[in-house]
């Protein structure tokens, strides 16, 4: 989504100049913040939105993508220092509701929570009319946005603003617009930001759920049947059918993908105290990548046209050949390169 929808009666192109030569992530999740508060308070046909509120819309709207998936905003981002402490001030889980955020947020009587949320009112509401005000001060701007004349998105006051009728009615008509139009630009801003991190545009948004990995696990089921048993690389305790966990060799926090290569079974237990930590190369890949090469040749004689076996054909050129060093160094040039990203991301160590 690279254009917001035109209006005959609004400067439009002045709202997706906002996000021109863009230093920081505050203008995307700002003006999400004022279409998830205008669609919040739809019913009451109020265009009054308390500052306070916005700057927890904030914290709440980003708070998956640094905490979850470990994206860098930038060392000078305010948003993610800002969610780091608030972390830490309210003891929030890295995968908390952004509603529960939002509530507990406006109710906090913490103090090192309210500085974190009111330093964004020194730069956030008035330099995101830049477009409509280029080269004014502070003062200015909250002079002239209260001015209908400019047709600025709102107009600004101490505790709050004021969003224009007829931008109210914009931004509700084409919220779900809006919100590509942030998201992909977004997206753009914290890929140069993270260039080696796979698969940013889906770590934006909390999931609804997780996909499934029935799937996985029939393959595993194979393997068990014609085996009996496998040990887990981790534990060394004996997996059986029915009994093991399907688990990502590198977080899926960090990869955000089901591919099968990276999918092994392992004891149930240690895979919900492994989380989203990394694995040791140097103390399990030997063990990860043999499992996988006794995998693939049992399914590929088993059940030749297993549509998981296709996942590994993205690292490895065939799968009739898996005696050679060059299959498993195959296997550890896909799988270092990613630990060792994750790592510079934040991701602990086991």
């Amino acid at each position: 989504m690279q254009q917001l929808p035109n209006d005959k009666n609004l400067p439009i192109e002045k709202l997706a100049a906002c996000f021109n030569n863009t230093s920081a992530t505050y203008k995307f999740y700002w003006l999400l913040s004022i279409v998830d508060a205008l669609e919040a308070r739809i019913e009451l046909q109020s265009t009054m939105i308390t500052k306070k509120e916005l700057f927890a819309r904030m914290i709440g709207n980003a708070w998956y993508t640094i905490n979850y998936f470990h994206i860098s905003f930038g060392v000078q981002d305010k948003l993610q220092s800002a969610i780091e402490a608030i972390k830490i001030s309210e003891a929030f889980t890295i995968d908390a509701n952004k509603n529960d955020i939002l509530k507990k947020l406006l109710n906090t009587e913490n103090s090192a929570t309210k500085k974190q949320l009111v330093q964004f009112n020194n730069n956030v509401p008035h330099w995101f009319l830049s477009p409509w005000f280029p080269g004014e001060d502070k003062a200015t701007i909250y002079k002239k946005s209260n001015h209908s004349s400019f047709y600025c998105p709102y107009a600004l006051h101490s505790d709050f603003i004021a969003v224009d009728i007829l931008w109210t009615n914009y931004f509700l008509l084409n919220a779900a617009f809006i919100r590509d139009f942030c998201y992909w630009n977004l997206s753009l801003f914290l890929q140069a930001k993270n260039p080696n991190v796979p698969d940013i545009a889906n770590k934006l948004i909390k999931p609804a759920s997780r996909n499934s990995l029935n799937k996985q696990r029939k393959f595993w089921d194979i393997v068990l049947d014609e085996l009996g048993s496998v040990n887990c690389i981790y534990t060394k305790r004996a997996l059986t059918k029915g009994d093991f966990a399907v688990e990502h060799f590198v977080p899926y926090n960090f990869v955000s993908h089901d591919l099968m290569w990276n999918l092994i079974p392992a004891d149930k237990s240690f895979n919900s105290s492994k989380s989203d930590k990394l694995p040791s190369m140097n103390k399990y890949f030997d063990s990860f990548f043999n499992m996988h090469q006794t995998a693939i040749k049992i399914v590929n004689e088993k059940d030749p046209k297993n549509k998981s076996l296709e996942d590994y054909l993205t690292i490895l050129p065939e799968l009739n050949n898996l005696e050679t060093n060059h299959t498993k160094n195959k296997f550890r040039d896909t799988i270092q390169p990613l630990i060792t990203i994750a790592a510079n991301n934040g991701f602990e160590y086991l």
